[in-house]
């Protein structure tokens, strides 16, 4: 009796459910979708960002696939010095005690370094491990003060933008106790500047593209000789990275579309009365772990 009363309510409730059944499940189904479609494009990404990081690119069929150095590369014995443990551990402490003397440095004397101690830093350098042997890297050496006066207008025109808008206050905030911001008065002080750029790939003797093989760490490394080898020839020096100023820096220089900005090195003496942060390193326990 109360369902024939009430049919009609009974009836509309039914459609309802099932419409929002149907609507939820929908809703559902979509939402899983996108997600999974979501998922296959950070893979993608992914993908995307190692083979960049790499530059391990799959040749097309018409590319060069001969080996990049000879096929009968000749093998030589290895020039290796065998050190006593002794020795051995007092040039590892010698050198630590010169290394962790070395600092950051934004206020250069304008007093010149002779160009042959520059050349034997950059040789230095030169002597990094590379992927495949590419040797992926070329140092841009500016001393010309109107060429320095060039590179520092591009640079702080992009940091004074860089500071105000791109960076964020909490990235600004965190720059305030060094004492810095878009004023670059190191770029014209400094006897020397030097811009390494990575090569992504070279061409072979026959026009045929080379690829350089991890380029990324490469470079990374090579800078860390060339830190190195600035501060154990008396020299000071800023690593730093021009934000947004790569290219307009590659085409003031000449550099290829092949070649990227990775740092930007000014070299030379400390001012008289320079003055650091007093900033300590972490200790070995926390940045190295053993098992």
């Amino acid at each position: 009796m109360l369902f024939q009363m009430y049919w009609p309510y009974f009836l509309v409730g039914l459609v309802v459910y099932v419409v929002m059944r149907v609507g939820f499940s929908t809703w559902m189904g979509m939402k899983e979708k996108k997600r999974l479609g979501m998922g296959k494009k950070t893979d993608d990404m992914i993908q995307e960002e190692n083979l960049e990081s790499s530059d391990s690119e799959s040749p097309k069929e018409e590319d060069d696939v001969s080996p990049a150095l000879p096929k009968d590369l000749k093998h030589i014995p290895l020039n290796f010095e065998k050190l006593s443990e002794e020795e051995a551990h007092l040039r590892s402490t010698q050198f630590f005690e010169s290394m962790n003397k070395r600092r950051t440095v934004r206020h250069f004397s304008t007093k010149p370094v002779p160009k042959e101690i520059i050349c034997n830093i950059i040789k230095t350098a030169g002597t990094a491990p590379s992927g495949a042997h590419t040797q992926p890297w070329t140092y841009v050496v500016v001393s010309s003060p109107e060429m320095k006066q060039n590179v520092r207008e591009i640079i702080e025109d992009e940091e004074e933008i860089n500071y105000k808008k791109r960076m964020g206050k909490v990235w600004t905030t965190d720059l305030e106790p060094l004492k810095t911001n878009w004023i670059k008065e190191y770029l014209t002080e400094a006897p020397y500047l030097i811009l390494i750029f990575k090569q992504t790939y070279s061409f072979r003797e026959n026009g045929r593209k080379k690829l350089h093989y991890y380029n990324e760490q490469s470079v990374s490394i090579a800078a860390g000789i060339l830190l190195a080898a600035i501060h154990y020839a008396g020299l000071v020096s800023l690593t730093s990275t021009p934000l947004n100023c790569g290219p307009a820096l590659r085409n003031l220089l000449g550099r290829p579309s092949n070649e990227k900005l990775s740092l930007l090195l000014p070299v030379g003496y400390p001012a008289e009365e320079c003055l650091v942060p007093d900033l300590q390193r972490k200790p070995l326990d926390e940045i190295m772990i053993e098992f």
